[in-house]
Formats: C-alpha cells, sequence, structure tokens
C-alpha cells in the first residue's frame, strides 16, 4: 500500500531548525523558529508555570479522562479573557482545544458541517500553516491584500476594498493582534472599519487569537475580538496558550463560537463537542489546568501578567535595538517598520538571494521571505547581526 506514496518536503521552519543545530559555528543566530526566547537565548518555562505545577503535582487527584470540550474551568476562564462582558455568556461556546492549531482545525470542521462550500478570506501573507490546516480541511480560500512590502504598511484601503466584493455569508480570518508574518495590526479605528465593511457583507469573522498580550496589553489585544463581538451575530475565535503562558509543547487553546442566541449556541456546542470526538476524542488536561490554575488564581494571575509584561517590553527592546544598529550601519535604508510591528515577528525586507547569503556566509537562519523573529536578538549578537546584513545589502 505505502509503495504508491511520495515523500513529502520539509517544513520550512522545521528545516531550519536542524540546520540551525548542526551548524558548528559559535556565532549563529536563529531568528526563524518561532518561539519566544529570552535575553539568554532560551525559551523558559515560566515561574507561575512552575508554580501551578506545583500545585497540581501535590493537588490533581486523577488522570481520567476529561469530555470532549475539556476542563470547563478553563474554558470558562479564557472565555472571559478574550470577550470580557462584550456579550450575553449564553450566545457563547468555549472548548478546550490541542493548541491554536488544533482550534483552527475544529473551527474549520464546523464551518463545514454547517456549509459545505464555505469560502475563508485569508490575509496575504498569512501564517504559512493556516492554509494547509484550512484548506486541508475543504475549505475553499482567497486572499485579500493586507501588506506592502514596499512600503511596509498595512494595505487597509485595499484589504477594505476586497472585502466590499466579498459574497455575502463568507468568512473572514483575521489576526486579533501581532500579525504572522508581518506583525503590523489594525489601529483601533482600522479595527471599527473593517467591523463596519463585515456587518454591512453579513460577512463571518474568524479571529485567530495566537498572542494575546503580545502587543499592547491583555485587554487591548483582545480589543477587536470584544468589539465585532458587540456588532455581529456569528463568530468565531481561536486562540493559543503556547505564547502567551509559555506552554509550547503542552498544546493548549480553545475555540469559541459566538451565535445569535442560546439556542443556536446550544446547537453548535453539540456539534464541536460531536466533531472532536471523531478527531481526537479528548483534549490533553496539563497545560489547561496549569492556565486555569494561574487564571482564577488572584496571586498568581497578577505575577503572570508581570512576566508577559517582561516578555512584551524584551521584544519592543529588541526591535528598537537591531533598527538603531541598522540605522548605524546601512543610514540610506529605512528599517523603522521594524519598531512599528508588534509580538515576535515582522519582515526584514531583503531578498531571498540575501538570506541565502546570511545563512551561508554568516550562520543567520531566517525563512526565505526574511520573516524574523525578533526573539532570537540578544544584546550579545545584534551588532553582529547588523554588520551582517549591511553585508549582503552592500
Amino acid at each position: 500500500m505505502f509503495e504508491s506514496l511520495q515523500a513529502m518536503p520539509a517544513d520550512a521552519i522545521l528545516g531550519l531548525i536542524a540546520e540551525h543545530r548542526d551548524d558548528p559555528r559559535a556565532n549563529k543566530i536563529d531568528l526563524g523558529v518561532g518561539v519566544y526566547r529570552n535575553a539568554a537565548g532560551e525559551t523558559p518555562v515560566l515561574a507561575t508555570v512552575k508554580k501551578a505545577e506545583r500545585i497540581l503535582l501535590e493537588t490533581q487527584c486523577s488522570k481520567a479522562y476529561l469530555g470532549t470540550a475539556g476542563d470547563p474551568a478553563f474554558n470558562t476562564a479564557m472565555q472571559a479573557m478574550m470577550f470580557a462582558d462584550a456579550v450575553p455568556d449564553e450566545r457563547l461556546m468555549t472548548i478546550q482545544t490541542p493548541g491554536g492549531s488544533g482550534s483552527l482545525r475544529v473551527a474549520a470542521g464546523l464551518l463545514l458541517r454547517a456549509r459545505q462550500n464555505t469560502t475563508v478570506w485569508v490575509s496575504d501573507p498569512t501564517w504559512s500553516n493556516h492554509v494547509p490546516l484550512l484548506g486541508g480541511a475543504g475549505l475553499a480560500l482567497k486572499p485579500y491584500p493586507y501588506y506592502d512590502s514596499d512600503k511596509h504598511i498595512v494595505q487597509m484601503d485595499a484589504m477594505l476594498e476586497t472585502l466590499r466584493a466579498a459574497p455575502q455569508g463568507d468568512v473572514v480570518l483575521l489576526h486579533a493582534c501581532c500579525h504572522n508574518p508581518s506583525g503590523l495590526d489594525p489601529s483601533d479605528d482600522d479595527w471599527r472599519a473593517i467591523a463596519e465593511v463585515i456587518v454591512e457583507r453579513e460577512l463571518v469573522p474568524f479571529i485567530d487569537s495566537a498572542y494575546q498580550g503580545f502587543a499592547r496589553s491583555i485587554d487591548d489585544d483582545a480589543f477587536a475580538i470584544r468589539h465585532l463581538a458587540e456588532l455581529v451575530p456569528e463568530m468565531i475565535v481561536s486562540n493559543s496558550c503556547s505564547k502567551n503562558f509559555g506552554l509550547y509543547r503542552d498544546r493548549v487553546g480553545t475555540v469559541s463560537l459566538l451565535a445569535a442566541n442560546a439556542v443556536t449556541a446550544e446547537v453548535v456546542s453539540s456539534q464541536a463537542n460531536s466533531y472532536v470526538r471523531t478527531l481526537y476524542s479528548i483534549p490533553p488536561d496539563h497545560g489547561a489546568a496549569v492556565v486555569s490554575m494561574i487564571l482564577h488564581d488572584e496571586a498568581l494571575r497578577a505575577e503572570w501578567l508581570a512576566e508577559l509584561d517582561d516578555m512584551r517590553i524584551r521584544l519592543q527592546g529588541m526591535r528598537a535595538l537591531l533598527n538603531d544598529a541598522l540605522a548605524e550601519k546601512v543610514p540610506e535604508r529605512d528599517f523603522s517598520h521594524l519598531v512599528h510591528a508588534n509580538g515576535m515577528f515582522c519582515f526584514l525586507g531583503i531578498t531571498a538571494e540575501q538570506v541565502a547569503r546570511l545563512k551561508k556566509d554568516f550562520g543567520i537562519y531566517m525563512v526565505d521571505s526574511s520573516r524574523i523573529n525578533v526573539a532570537g536578538i540578544t544584546q550579545e549578537n545584534v551588532d553582529y547581526l547588523a554588520d551582517s546584513i549591511a553585508s549582503v545589502l552592500s
């Protein structure tokens, strides 16, 4: 049977991880992998996560299965963190999923159950796994303009023009904040304009919220979710705890659906649980139990928010550090878009050939599009990084 299968190409980012790992150069830099790193270049376990895990170790008394929806306390806390009091709880349903990717796949399955010929409009560019996750599930995908690679701005006018032509009932995938890969987000006024078009065209917003707390704050980064929730009858939100809780390998997330009324919300909930049963049956518990403990404990929550502030401030600092270094070493080029972006990612703005030279000659790794993870920048490596970039640009 398996003789008919053909080998698939390696994932670009996972391939970079292996190349960087095997590179013997001491001054190598990894700007490709999408994880947060501290000033020492490590992806730490948060102190609050460690505290919650110690409590769990002493108090958890069973490893019996959770239900298909996961931990109810976790779901309640995550739903509140995203929606606050924007809409009545009875119009919402939230279930635990294996990370943000699991959330997206569950959402895709529900969309297809609701309407087999659903079309989802996706930003150009978008996270590299959006297309295989959603398109691979069977959804039809269409692009809308988002990032102007010459001016390094969000193409708001072109985006709105495209969405105004989208057929009624189509779905629009949006990034809540820290757009991946560009790092550039709509302003609050831009979000209001996007919401007006969505309401006018009766589109369904589908928001991917993978970086809540990494742009401005936990509440500010939920602006798009809460604003749209107040205006639309239906909505989907996929959430990940990988970044803001540092729980990458524990695979923790949620999918939330806003329905027009409580009766429909109950129907959607039953469909979600039915779909999950056919997909992975029961979500993993550990990470969700940790997050639930942190969010329900006032002291732990305050400590976690302080850790989140530190991560956000470090990312902003590394953007400014690289921009300043490049302004000195390549004064003829404007890299100010680095400091206008949010979160971990942005485009450096160099060619694929220059990216290849950075890897070959200097041991600096990033994807061909020049998307970089600024968490890979440190006080110690920024001068070498800027000198290397200046070399390939000369």
